[in-house]
């Protein structure tokens, strides 16, 4: 092998060897990008990942809007003699959000009372009711068709019998209590749980 040949040789494999190391550290940082995201994002909001928006273009990204925050989460219906409580939901969300609590609305169709109409589904809880707190597109909550949302919640908190069933959730994304659909949004017991959400630890 002739000097120039040798030297052309040795310089394609240092080239090559320093592409690999390259592609060897992106992985690397990819793979640490994903566990800090993984951190950060308990499993009850990484499964679902993204919920559609009600009456927007846009999604609620529930890793983004919700890690790190205390949360209730309420599947709603427009048609429900149970309808009323979005209006005490909005006054606990009102009472609460500097102190960080949010609230999810998913509107279900699951016991026949949601409106198929996206745009009366809107009406009633934006315009009927006041609501400012997200509120996604309707969704399945129960049964094996449940989205990955309710699914974690199901198994660790019951699955709703009925429209607006609570569920409070702390920091950490842990379940910390569930409501049945006859708990009204000031009651007692509904009001201590989302304080101790509020007053529990951040992620780490």
């Amino acid at each position: 092998m002739s000097d120039n040949s040798a030297g052309c040789f040795f310089h394609s494999l240092r080239n090559l060897a320093m592409t690999i190391i390259r592609s060897l550290i992106c992985l690397l940082l990819l793979s640490l990008t994903a566990q800090a995201a993984a951190l950060e994002c308990p499993a009850l909001l990484s499964a679902q990942a993204e919920l559609p928006r009600l009456r927007a273009k846009d999604s609620i990204n529930l890793c983004k809007q919700y890690a790190g925050k205390p949360l209730l989460i309420v599947n709603t219906a427009s048609h429900c003699g149970f309808t009323p409580q979005f209006k005490g939901l909005e006054a606990l969300y009102q009472r609460y959000r500097e102190q960080g609590l949010q609230v999810l609305g998913v509107p279900s169709d699951d016991f026949k009372q949601e409106d198929a109409d996206l745009a009366e589904t809107a009406k009633i809880c934006y315009g009927n009711y006041g609501v400012t707190f997200l509120m996604s597109t309707p969704q399945v909550v129960t049964g094996p068709q449940a989205i990955p949302l309710f699914q974690y919640l199901n198994a660790n908190g019951g699955e709703p019998r009925w429209n607006f069933y609570k569920y409070v959730v702390d920091r950490q994304g842990q379940l910390l209590a569930s409501f049945p659909s006859q708990t009204l949004p000031d009651d007692p017991a509904l009001l201590a749980a989302v304080e101790k959400a509020l007053a529990s630890a951040p992620l780490p």
